[in-house]
Parts: structure tokens; sequence; C-alpha cells
């Protein structure tokens, strides 16, 4: 009797136990790397993104100065959606963020940041960014290029190619995007309070 109780109490425990996970799929393992450089790019410290880009060293430079652009200009992570799979050995990320370009540009949008990535026996060997910018950004950038060129040469010299102050050249683009607004607000009042009255 002992016997047959303590062959029911055994098999309860082997029923209840839970079932074997299968082991993670190279995709699983992919997401995860890309998770874990997200996690490593917004904690803003470049030695742990350092460390996510070592078998990407030649998409290094841009990366690290873009977290330094991002950590100057404020951003902050406003969704962040699960990594996926595009096509084989290639994930992508996209996070929208609030940050004060777009701040100074008024708009009124957030800018969706998308990361992609491309491994290679398993290890990342790519990063990239592409992000769906407004309009009025291009048009302020071109008009700071234009007329206030001693940003690029320096605070943001050698933006993206190896400059050593992202987070100057951010706030630089800040204030020099203010002043865009600024101006092209006053411009617009002047032509409305210029234009001829309506004749009746």
């Amino acid at each position: 009797m002992r016997r047959i109780a303590w062959l029911f109490a055994a098999s309860l425990v082997v029923g209840s136990s839970a079932p074997a996970k299968s082991p993670p799929t190279p995709e699983d393992l992919q997401l995860a790397a890309a998770e874990a450089f997200i996690d490593a790019y917004y904690s803003f410290d470049p030695e742990a993104l350092r460390s996510a880009l070592a078998s990407a060293p030649e998409s290094s430079v841009e990366l690290l100065y873009y977290q330094g652009w991002a950590q100057g200009g404020n951003y902050k992570v406003l969704d962040r959606k699960p990594c996926r799979v595009d096509k084989p050995d290639e994930v992508s990320c996209a996070i929208k963020v609030k940050d004060d370009l777009i701040g100074a540009l008024g708009t009124g949008y957030d800018v969706t940041d998308v990361f992609h990535f491309a491994f290679r026996d398993g290890r990342v060997v790519k990063v990239w960014n592409s992000s769906d910018d407004p309009p009025e950004f291009k048009a302020a950038m071109d008009w700071l290029r234009k007329e206030r060129p001693a940003i690029f040469t320096g605070p943001c010299h050698l933006m993206y190619k190896g400059g050593t102050t992202p987070g100057d050249c951010v706030q630089a683009v800040v204030k020099g995007f203010a002043e865009h607004r600024s101006l092209s607000e006053n411009q617009e009042a002047t032509r409305v309070d210029s234009a001829p009255a309506r004749q009746e």
C-alpha cells in the first residue's frame, strides 16, 4: 500500500513538471542581440555600446557619435517596439522618441528612429540608422549650413565622421533650429501684415 501511494505521488510530480524548452533559434539569438544593442544605446554608456558593436567596428564611429548626439539632444523613448526579423540575417528595431531638436522646430511631431542590423555567422556585423524626420528638419539643417556655417566648422566638425563633440554639436543645432523657427515665424507675420486688404 505504501509503495502504491509513493508511485501515485511520483506521478503527480512528473505530470506537473514544465515541458522542456526548445533551444533558441538563430532568429531568437539575433533578436536578443538587437534588443541588447538598444539597451546599450539608450543607457548612454559609450562603453556598453562599444561592447555591443565589438563585431561591427565599421559601424562604431557613426553609432557612438549618434549616441552622444542623442544624449545631448535629450532623447526620451516614448515607444519601443519589439525588434523584428525583416529577412534572413537582418533585424530592425523601431523606437519613437521626443527630443530637443524637434521641440525647437515646434512641429509637435515625434520622430521614430529605426536601427537596422546585419548578421553573419550569428554576429552583428553592421548597424545603421534611419529616421522619419519631418521636412522641417531638412529645411532647418539646410538653412544652418548656408547661414550658420561656423556650426559645422566648430562644434559639429567631423559630424558623424570621427568628431568628438556630439553633445556640443546637437545643442548648437538646437539653438540654430530655434533661431530658424523664430525668423520664419517673423517673416510669415510680416508677410501677412503687409498683404493688401481684401476689397469688399
